[in-house]
């Protein structure tokens, strides 16, 4: 069962007043009517904060603000995220290493894909931020991901992302794994020009490619620009 307009409207408005309290109550709510919580998470409090980071970029708000937002939709997430799971299928549908680049320590757009991917049914290893290349290589060798993604919220720190491309080649390891790039100065350009094989807009846009990519019998089509790029891009 879908959630209420009003449940919905509640969880946005919780999220535009940095309200925890209130979040926490609403996703309790949730759980005792039974509604569809991955819907609420991704309609309610994923995509207002999505609206604030976008709001933030443009200079609308600042960063404590960020901060109180996403504490709220954190502190929903861990009531909502068990029920969730009970959706996704039994068995992981991949394992995923993510995090954000060296440099950089954003981590709002990083923390909602994460939490997409793993109501998806996905297994994350999230190294959280200002994460060192070598240490990308390091843990792939580890624990052997599907698929490495890694987001850059600086222009300065793109050239790390691209940096990692040529390390897990050097590593002898980038051919059995994907690589999905994503944050604010990416662009698709970007990820056909360092070779990765995604490239994720917001968090609904790299679930929907990486279960293109990862689980292509499943999908209908896999839309792909062939335009004076690779294949194997999935953009």
């Amino acid at each position: 069962m879908l959630p209420t307009k009003e449940l919905i409207d509640q969880a946005i408005e919780a999220v535009l007043n940095f309200n925890d309290e209130k979040a926490c109550e609403i996703a309790q709510e949730a759980l005792e009517l039974g509604v569809d919580t991955q819907y609420l998470l991704e309609h309610g409090f994923h995509a207002t904060l999505a609206l604030m980071k976008n709001m933030f970029d443009e200079g609308k708000i600042y960063l404590p603000h960020m901060i109180a937002a996403a504490e709220a939709v954190e502190a929903a997430t861990k009531i909502m995220m068990p029920a969730s799971k009970e959706n996704a299928p039994v068995n992981s549908k991949g394992v995923v290493l993510l995090g954000t680049i060296e440099g950089d320590i954003h981590s709002i757009g990083k923390d909602i894909v994460a939490t997409s991917l793993q109501i998806d049914g996905y297994e994350i290893i999230d190294l959280g931020v200002d994460v060192p290349v070598e240490t990308f290589v390091e843990m792939a060798i580890k624990f052997n991901p599907d698929l490495i993604a890694t987001s850059a919220l600086m222009t300065i720190t793109m050239t790390n992302q691209l940096t990692l491309e040529k390390s897990l080649r050097e590593a002898g390891i980038r051919d059995r794994l994907k690589t999905m790039v994503g944050g604010t100065p990416v662009t698709p350009e970007w990820a056909m020009e360092i070779g990765a094989d995604i490239y994720g807009a917001d968090a609904s846009d790299a679930v929907r490619k990486i279960n293109s990519i990862m689980w292509p019998e499943k999908e209908e089509t896999l839309i792909i620009s062939k335009k004076n790029c690779p294949e194997h891009v999935c953009y």
